[in-house]
């Protein structure tokens, strides 16, 4: 009898559901009315129907797509892939220790590996599920527990194993998650699945194509590849994990040559275009594959049409892994091909229970009979049909094949070869039955289907229950016994279970329902030692990174070298790249030599001072350059000057030793201590400059040069100033000019002398001294002072101007009495000087790339500036001193009436004497006045008389001209 406020509220909540259910089912008639229609009948016929206490869906791709919805093809890996849940159910079934007194029912239906035509065939689990009565509303006569009957219809569906792809996944966990039904995919990986905004209801016991898109990249960088293309399949599988795969090998600068879509329902003119494309980018030998199997293969069969000349090295995602069938024939194509699979091992016992099964003894797999046609090739007599068999569909080419053989069976030796993903299926079967039972433990405290457990929300079951269980391999205990522990049953603690999974591998859900990321890299060779057909050759491992060892593989066409996959080769050491198309093509630019390599794309300066290593890696200190003193550069102007200080000395020592002679007296002594002082100095310059420069030795010789030029240009200045301004005077007056004393002459040399130390000390402070670098090309650094040519020029201009005043005053006294002729030697100075300078500045500033030539040019012509004052002024005085000493005497120049004569002291009378045999250009010169004046001449000391009558006026000479 029912109750009726219990009966009110469960046809409230029938209504709902099955209005929900009428919604979706008219949504998705209006866009899949074609293929329902086709396909319903078929559909519901088809299936595999195992009544249970608790039902659990399955989805899988037998058959391979078709025209309308499903093809004539039966896919091995879809058929192991059903067996493998049933093989594992029944295990559950016989295991006392899970699930005790609940027998686990299934209801598998066929994808054909088409997304909309899934999403279909799962309306039959949502109305599965919305058509069992919720018992614990009703309640019978008698008091006791109301029981169903259960039908593989009847029985609440907890959850659904499946599907494969990606595509499929998607489409049905949409569905899936409206009705509150948990589902496990043993296959697939897209990323897009472990949103769990949008797919709460979703998990997985493979990991999500994101960390297989790394490894596909890791492999691509230990192959040293950085230019590949690409080619996936349409469909969430292939688009979500191409992107991985893109945007991570862009991050690690990978370049994509070109990456081609394969649509869903390609032909070979498809796959023929897709490969004159990869053709077209020849640098990319290396071709990723992020394709279904199907499309794996029509890639290779393609390939073998072009008849390619230069094979291309694939490496495939796990859509082509492992699989044998994918290959037959085209083994040659397929040599050397790099794949990823999921780290997998074999159930123990499934290929035994496979080696068991025949079309006789298998009658709940409808679809069975087909797989055994087209694994064995043969034709099934109607005798050996069943009636689950009577749809097979046998095309006009399969009925000229053989007959199937009784001894036929699923063994290796027959080719068959456990699949890849047979242990996912196992583990997400296990999954579901661990977390069943501790829902049961929990629940209901005794064995069986307790109505709490059976109305438990699918919601709370998946997020308390399965996700939270993982086993963990123990290969010590039989794949028979499981021993399940529970942890706390409190809603909201994480419950663990660790259970020997039969493939010996731990299985657990992370915080998103994905799966361990357990890779292996495969490589297929055609052929194995003894020479048997291709297999593939575990060559790697990935467990979030790549331990492989190329050495061991083989490549495109079985070469043992890893094949080129670059659109340029790498530039060689000290060149950079020059973008030219894609961003990984480029030209190779050589740097400058005097440039090292910043990156790949930049050439950088090194800068002054600074010169590139050998591999343009960066850049080193250029030795710092100066005269060398064993240079002809040094050693010609130190010679030169080492003459002229002991010229210079000699000199000194002479004048010296005859200080009090006439001649030495008449050339001026303090005046002569002046000029060679700046002589020797002048030559002592040449050292100054030849030495390693510091700011002691700049201050130096800013002073020395300067100061040496003023003391001597000085000096001479003084000289024929005093000698012009007495014949001056002398012509108009008998007044003694000014400042003709010998203290006079001094003072005006020093203040001379002094102002030339202003000018320097002023030029300081403008242009500090110290050193600095001078960088005349690339590949010189050169140690000078910190003085700009211009400021040293500038800084000579004071002592310009006193050689230009001096060599006018030189000119104008060039015609004064022979016993005056010191002007004329004077004179000859200024004019040598004059063109000495005249000379050097042309050279200096024409030579200022070449230091050591500026130098040397700066030397000598400061040397000869001081030789030509010292030889033209002191020679002849030295002559007389040392090879004429008899003209060494005293002489008197006396003016009679208008004409100015010289007399001997030893004669005694008046008369030209021969030394002084030089006449005036006047014999006769007019004097205004009387004047009385000691002056220097190259011969000794001579009086100067003037009178106006013809007697003669004489002094004592001596004492006037000191």
């Amino acid at each position: 009898m029912i109750r009726k406020s219990s009966a009110r509220r469960f046809v409230i909540l029938v209504k709902m559901k099955l209005s929900l259910l009428h919604t979706v089912i008219l949504l998705m008639t209006l866009q899949q009315l074609p293929s329902i229609s086709r396909s319903r009948i078929h559909s519901e016929r088809e299936s595999v129907l195992i009544p249970g206490d608790i039902v659990l869906g399955g989805l899988f791709p037998v058959h391979e797509k078709g025209g309308s919805a499903c093809g004539p093809n039966v896919y091995n890996r879809g058929v192991q892939r059903l067996e493998a849940m049933l093989f594992a159910v029944d295990q559950i079934n016989r295991e006392t220790r899970i699930l005790p007194d609940i027998m686990l029912g299934v209801h598998i239906l066929d994808t054909c590996g088409r997304d909309t035509y899934a999403l279909n065939q799962s309306l039959h689990f949502v109305r599965a599920s919305l058509s069992n009565l919720d018992i614990s509303v009703l309640e019978c006569a008698d008091r006791s527990t109301p029981r169903v009957k259960k039908t593989a219809s009847a029985g609440p569906i907890f959850g659904v194993i499946g599907g494969s792809y990606s595509s499929v996944s998607l489409q049905v966990a949409n569905l899936l998650r409206l009705f509150h039904i948990p589902q496990i995919s043993p296959a697939s990986t897209a990323k897009a699945l472990s949103d769990k905004t949008r797919f709460d209801y979703f998990a997985r016991t493979v990991p999500p194509d994101t960390f297989q898109s790394i490894a596909l990249v890791d492999v691509v960088k230990s192959a040293n590849w950085s230019y590949v293309s690409t080619v996936y399949s349409e469909g969430s599988y292939g688009e979500y994990g191409i992107e991985v795969f893109t945007r991570e090998a862009i991050e690690r600068n990978v370049c994509i040559a070109a990456a081609v879509k394969v649509p869903s329902a390609a032909d070979d003119k498809v796959f023929d275009d897709i490969i004159q494309r990869l053709i077209k980018k020849s640098n990319a030998r290396a071709v990723v594959l992020f394709t279904r199997a199907e499309d794996a293969r029509g890639i290779l069969e393609a390939t073998r049409r072009s008849n390619l000349s230069q094979p291309f090295q694939w490496l495939a995602s796990d859509g082509w892994g492992r699989q044998i069938k994918l290959i037959e024939g085209l083994e040659e194509e397929a040599e050397g091909a790099i794949t990823v699979e999921l780290q997998s091992k074999n159930i123990p016992g499934f290929d035994e229970y496979m080696a068991t099964l025949t079309p006789e003894n298998n009658h709940r797999n409808p679809w069975f009979a087909e797989y055994w046609e087209e694994v064995f090739s043969c034709n099934l007599n109607k005798n050996g049909r069943t009636q689950h068999q009577a749809h097979t569909t046998i095309s006009p080419a399969n009925g000229a094949r053989k007959t199937c053989s009784p001894e036929f069976r699923l063994t290796p030796s027959r080719g068959y070869e456990q699949e890849s993903k047979v242990q996912f299926v196992v583990d997400a079967v296990y999954a579901f039955a661990l977390a069943l039972h501790n829902l049961q433990r929990d629940l209901c405290g005794k064995t069986g289907v307790c109505p709490a457990m059976a109305n438990y929300d699918r919601g709370a079951f998946y997020r308390n229950y399965l996700l939270n269980v993982s086993f963990k391999a123990s290969r010590s205990v039989p794949s028979r016994y499981y021993v399940p522990f529970h942890g706390p049953s409190l809603e909201g603690i994480q419950i663990f279970s660790y259970f020997p999974d039969s493939a010996g591998s731990e299985v657990k859900f992370d915080e998103h329902g994905d799966g361990l990321a357990r890779y292996e890299i495969l490589n297929f060779r055609k052929s194995n030692l003894s020479g048997t057909d291709g297999y593939h050759y575990r060559a790697s491992k990935w467990y979030n990174s790549l331990d492989i060892k190329t050495d061991d593989m083989v490549w495109a066409r079985g070469t043992k070298d890893i094949p080129i996959s670059a659109c340029s080769l790498p530039c060689e050491s000290g060149m950079i790249k020059k973008q030219q198309g894609d961003t990984c093509c480029w030209v190779c630019d050589q740097c400058e030599e005097y440039e090292f390599v910043y990156d790949e794309y930049t050439c950088m300066d090194c800068g002054p001072g600074l010169w590139p290593h050998t591999d343009k890696k960066g850049c080193y200190h250029l030795p710092v350059k100066h005269i060398k003193w064993s240079s002809a550069f040094a050693i010609a102007p130190a010679v030169i000057s080492c003459l002229g200080i002991a010229a210079t000395l000699a000199v000194a020592c002479l004048l010296f030793q005859h200080r009090d002679t006439p001649v030495v007296r008449a050339s001026g002594r303090e005046l002569t201590v002046v000029l060679l002082a700046g002589v020797l100095v002048c030559y002592l310059n040449t050292f100054l400059l030849l030495v390693t420069p510091t700011t002691v030795i700049c201050v130096l010789q800013r002073f020395g040069v300067g100061v040496s030029f003023s003391a001597m240009y000085g000096a001479l200045l003084t000289k024929t100033n005093r000698i012009a301004r007495i014949f001056d005077a002398a012509s108009r007056s008998a007044v003694r000019p000014r400042y003709i004393s010998p203290t006079s002459q001094v003072c005006i040399a020093a203040a001379l002398i002094a102002f030339q130390i202003v000018l320097t000390l002023v030029w300081m402070v403008v242009e500090p001294p110290g050193t600095r670098y001078y960088y005349p090309d690339r590949k010189q650094v050169i140690l000078k002072c910190n003085i700009q040519d211009m400021s040293f020029l500038f800084s000579q201009l004071y002592n310009a101007i006193l050689i230009l005043v001096s060599t006018v005053y030189a000119v104008k006294t060039r015609k004064i009495p022979e016993n005056f002729n010191e002007s004329k030697f004077i004179g000859f100075t200024m004019y040598t000087t004059c063109i000495i300078w005249l000379g050097f500045v042309p050279i200096y500033f024409g030579t200022g790339n070449a230091h050591e030539t500026q130098i040397t040019t700066l030397c000598v012509a400061i040397s000869l500036s001081a030789s030509v004052t010292l030889i033209c002024l002191y020679a002849p005085k030295v002559y007389i001193i040392v090879f004429q000493p008899d003209k060494n005497i005293r002489g008197k120049t006396f003016i009679k009436g208008n004409t100015l004569k010289k007399q001997g002291s030893s004669a005694g009378t008046s008369s030209v004497t021969k030394y002084t045999a030089c006449e005036l250009v006047s014999e006769s010169m007019p004097l205004q006045s009387a004047l009385t004046a000691a002056v220097q001449t190259s011969v000794g000391v001579t009086e100067i008389s003037l009178a106006p009558n013809s007697s003669s006026i004489t002094t004592n000479n001596e004492q006037v001209a000191q």
